[in-house]
């Protein structure tokens, strides 16, 4: 039952980089230990990705969802978007907020940035969702690292995907197995927003190298002393559940959690058995 409703709320933050401050949407709910909810790239915020969970979670946690910057209702700067970048801006919104050892997790770019953080940071615990981050390439890199180089591509794909909710759905399917209709609107409203075409086109141009992912922590998990969640889709058509297993077997205190007939959104595909998954692992 949701019965906790949230707050939305803004803080200004300061990266330390030429970029200046920056200021940050939150939704944040409940009370207890702080925990931080990361949204993916481009189609995604704060009250997409974990619009079931942050009730769910604010019965025991003081439960904080920014908008990342170039994303949702924050600011969207003309900067520089990078995986690094965006690890300074949750390094500053954890001190701007005085969470101690907040707990973390994150979805796709979420959990990458997750991840980098508390490689660096101590953290409670670690929750990390189709995570990137995880792998060094995909079958699908070559062609879309080649496309975002091309002048006027980025435009013309976001445009296309955004025509109209029949268009949003399609390219929902193209990477989860449900899409209800209010995920399909919520999505549809964001591709409207072209602050948010810039974010996701610069990060995936910053990542997505003519020879491979830029990220990939693979090396580092035998170092990261937090108790890690992952929980992945079987059928993740963007980032294969793969990745998850062999970070499990990596990390050395690790909890995994694949789920069958689902995509990259967990969150929205499966938002009961995915609460449940997280909330216990939250109060462990």
């Amino acid at each position: 039952m949701e019965a906790t409703q949230s707050q939305s709320n803004t803080v200004e933050v300061e990266t330390g980089r030429r970029d200046g401050s920056t200021t940050v949407r939150y939704l944040a709910a409940g009370s207890g230990p702080p925990l931080v909810l990361l949204h993916g790239v481009g189609l995604d915020a704060a009250g997409i990705s974990w619009k079931h969970a942050i009730p769910e979670l604010a019965a025991t946690h003081r439960v904080i969802a920014p908008d990342m910057p170039g994303h949702g209702e924050s600011e969207k700067p003309d900067v520089a978007y990078t995986t690094d970048y965006y690890i300074e801006i949750l390094d500053a919104l954890v001190a701007a907020l005085d969470l101690e050892c907040p707990s973390l997790a994150g979805i796709s770019m979420g959990g990458c940035i997750a991840l980098g953080y508390a490689l660096e940071n101590d953290v409670d615990r670690l929750a990390l969702v189709d995570s990137y981050g995880l792998g060094t390439d995909a079958a699908w890199r070559p062609m879309a690292a080649t496309a975002l180089r091309t002048p006027g591509m980025g435009q013309l794909v976001w445009s296309a995907m955004g025509t109209n909710e029949r268009t949003v759905e399609q390219t929902l399917r193209g990477y989860t197995t449900r899409t209800p209709e209010a995920f399909v609107s919520e999505v549809h409203e964001v591709l409207q927003d072209p602050g948010c075409r810039r974010a996701l086109n610069r990060w995936q141009r910053s990542e997505f190298g003519l020879f491979g992912f830029r990220s990939c922590y693979l090396g580092d998990l035998a170092d990261l002393s937090a108790p890690t969640l992952l929980v992945h889709g079987d059928d993740d058509s963007l980032l294969p559940a793969a990745w998850s297993r062999r970070a499990a077997d990596r990390l050395p205190e690790s909890e995994l959690h694949v789920l069958e007939e689902c995509g990259h959104w967990p969150p929205r595909e499966r938002p009961e058995r995915f609460n449940d998954l997280l909330a216990a692992f939250m109060g462990n």
